[in-house]
């Protein structure tokens, strides 16, 4: 099979993984004439997915071959898919390649588990390594681990890696065990702790190292300590499918607060469920509606950023309008969601409230919030304010009060939801 065949097979076969972000990297580039690549992202073209989606890294299976029979999987044992592999030396070409001709910024490398998950985790090391020391790659690379392979790749992997994932695959540890028999949840959590552990150790030590003072010596010598050397700087990420069991939102979120907060997880992604050939019983006959993963990460960003807590965002007696027990409303955001279900905390004064509870209006963003009260410091806000900064003001208004605005009884109105959730309307293309 040709190289151009396997491209075609094994870049296709990588679609399914939806964590390939490039954010978190150390900046290098190859200014000055050494090496190759950069991870800041100039001058970089694009490419898109047939499904529109914006991407800029080579994404790409090691191998497709796999020796898990994982039930919601297309590249399973018993898949009757078309099979390719990549040598080592194919994806450095390969990724070389499509960096001169300025098409990607890093490598983004996956691979079903051949032989044994050392080995496979042996060979994803190694394109790493080749690139780093043989051709002195500075561009972005986030390669894909195996839990079950040895502590000690997994160190290697964090010397060569930007950031490094390990796909939790279900939200629970029955669902796992249902779907995908082979893989061991507690061998996931293990291997994400050790992880984490690696890169605070890493991160401390850089930072002390940043803090000690330059020493110098006699005839104007100042002495270089070795640097730190970075373990995946940009952090660990993972990924859940959505869709292929029955878990609920509300247990998919409660998985990602504890790797937040256990694992301190740069990112956890979503994806819902694709319905693939040849698909086992166990699995549903039709995906996830498409908006029930945009809903899980709009809430994961609340989670993240905005103060709010899993259990906050879908609580255990469903209160929260237009949504069954333990599942986001799907025709609203989380946030709007969430203050509908306590209209007693609005309005909010905008020259009163502290952070915390700007940052729980509809409509408000973390930077929409930093600018109010970087504003109130020199006067009072107003109506006009709120304009300037581009809110939407019909789902702000509801919700504050302002030195020459209140909202009167609109908070109490029946048909709120109604109004601020107005059916979709197909647009005319003329």
């Amino acid at each position: 099979m040709n190289l151009q065949s396997k491209l075609a097979i094994l870049a296709d076969a990588a679609k399914y993984d939806a964590s390939c972000a490039s954010s978190g990297a150390a900046p290098r580039n190859s200014v000055g004439g050494r090496g190759m690549g950069s991870t800041e992202g100039m001058g970089i073209c694009h490419s898109y997915a047939p499904d529109g989606r914006c991407i800029s890294l080579l994404k790409i299976l090691l191998t497709n071959f796999c020796q898990y029979d994982c039930l919601y999987c297309v590249n399973r044992l018993t898949s009757n898919v078309p099979r390719a592999r990549f040598t080592v030396d194919e994806v450095v070409q390969l990724t070389l390649d499509f960096y001169r001709r300025n098409c990607i910024e890093g490598l983004f490398l996956s691979s079903g588990i051949v032989q044994s998950p050392d080995y496979t985790m042996e060979q994803v090391v190694e394109v790493a390594r080749v690139l780093r020391e043989e051709h002195d790659f500075r561009g972005y690379i986030h390669l894909k681990t195996i839990p079950d392979a040895a502590p000690e790749l997994m160190e290697r992997a964090g010397r060569y890696a930007d950031r490094l994932s390990i796909n939790i695959e279900l939200p629970t540890a029955e669902g796992l065990k249902a779907l995908a028999p082979e893989k061991n949840s507690a061998a996931i959590d293990r291997s994400m702790a050790r992880m984490a552990v690696h890169i605070g150790e890493s991160r401390a030590a850089r930072k002390e190292q940043a803090a000690l003072p330059i020493v110098s010596m006699p005839q104007s010598r100042t002495t270089r300590r070795a640097s730190v050397p970075h373990f995946a700087p940009g952090g660990q990420s993972t990924q859940m499918i959505v869709g292929a069991d029955t878990t609920n939102d509300r247990t998919i979120l409660a998985t990602s607060a504890r790797l937040y907060g256990v694992h301190r997880l740069r990112r956890v992604y979503y994806s819902a469920f694709s319905p693939i050939p040849d698909a086992a019983r166990a699995l549903p006959l039709a995906a996830p509606p498409t908006v029930r993963e945009h809903r899980l990460y709009q809430a994961d960003w609340l989670m993240r950023f905005y103060g709010f807590t899993h259990d906050e965002i879908v609580p255990p007696s469903q209160s929260n309008p237009g949504s069954q027990a333990g599942m986001l409303a799907l025709d609203m955001d989380p946030k709007l969601a969430w203050a509908l279900a306590h209209r007693e905390r609005f309005p909010v004064n905008l020259n009163t409230a502290p952070r915390e509870l700007l940052l729980r209006v509809p409509g408000f963003g973390v930077q929409t919030v930093d600018r109010l009260l970087a504003a109130r410091r020199v006067r009072r806000l107003r109506h006009a304010d709120l304009a300037r900064l581009h809110v939407p003001l019909k789902k702000v208004l509801p919700f504050v009060e302002a030195a020459d605005y209140r909202p009167g009884r609109a908070l109490d109105a029946a048909d709120l939801a109604a109004q601020l959730t107005p059916p979709p309307v197909q647009r005319s293309l003329f």
